[in-house]
């Protein structure tokens, strides 16, 4: 618990700092150069594999990003960084916070490529071969131009096939998880409850509350559920290799 109140007490370390400000310069850069005609999130937000728009530095890039038109995307993101991610820099030193960031994050995109997959599957099970390859050939540039098809199944592979991804969520989620398992019974107070909660169980909540809107798929839901499972997933995988590491060298958290 000494490390829970230095952690929160304490002065921004550099790679907490350092994450906010570059998401945040980012998300300005967005919204300048998308007044020129010049969409980052096209560039550099993760696409599915057999998108056009795809490139592999994506899995890297598309968690600097956010949504353009939503302020509250980034400082949502961010502000969850500052209060949980600079007690686990403290905790765990700025490499290690910093590669726990990373995978994570690129973990939720893989894991966000995987349902994209099923989602397609599954909608070109009801489609004829025409119908499919008609999509791969023009949905990527319909949906550039702002345009999508009057078919609902070729309408929903499209969207499934070239939507874009970004968002900082799945390191977030894995860094809540994280903060969940290092100090559960820390107590948070969450708007809008009136009482705090233990971190174990927020955390618990908040991935039941992922798990049931990911399963449902909402067609007015475009959050990506499973992608911000996926950090946690992530996450307890690298807890556990770390703790399991550290027991052997005697270095215990």
């Amino acid at each position: 618990m000494n490390n829970l109140r230095s952690g929160f007490g304490a002065a921004l370390p550099p790679v907490t700092l350092n994450i906010i400000i570059i998401n945040v310069i980012l998300w300005l850069a967005q919204v300048v150069f998308l007044r020129q005609g010049i969409n980052l999130a096209e560039l550099f937000g993760l696409h599915y594999i057999a998108s056009e728009g795809f490139r592999v530095y994506q899995l890297v890039t598309y968690m600097f990003l956010h949504d353009s038109g939503s302020f509250m995307h980034v400082f949502s993101n961010m502000f969850a960084v500052f209060m949980f991610g600079r007690t686990l820099e403290h905790v765990w030193g700025s490499k290690r916070f910093l590669s726990f960031y990373l995978v994570t994050g690129v973990g939720a995109g893989l894991v966000q490529l995987v349902v994209a997959f099923l989602r397609i599957q599954s909608v070109k099970s009801g489609m004829s071969v025409e119908a499919i390859e008609e999509v791969y050939s023009q949905g990527y540039q319909l949906l550039q131009q702002n345009m999508n098809y009057i078919n609902s199944a070729q309408g929903s592979l499209n969207i499934a096939l070239n939507s874009v991804t970004v968002g900082a969520s799945g390191a977030v989620f894995g860094i809540l998880l994280a903060f969940g398992m290092l100090f559960p019974n820390a107590e948070l107070f969450i708007i809008p409850f009136p009482f705090p909660i233990k971190a174990k169980w927020f955390v618990l909540g908040y991935g039941v509350f992922e798990l049931i809107f990911g399963i449902s798929n909402f067609s007015w839901d475009n959050v990506a559920h499973f992608a911000h499972l996926g950090g946690m997933l992530f996450g307890i995988f690298m807890i556990l290799y770390w703790r399991k590491k550290d027991r052997v060298h005697g270095n215990y958290y």
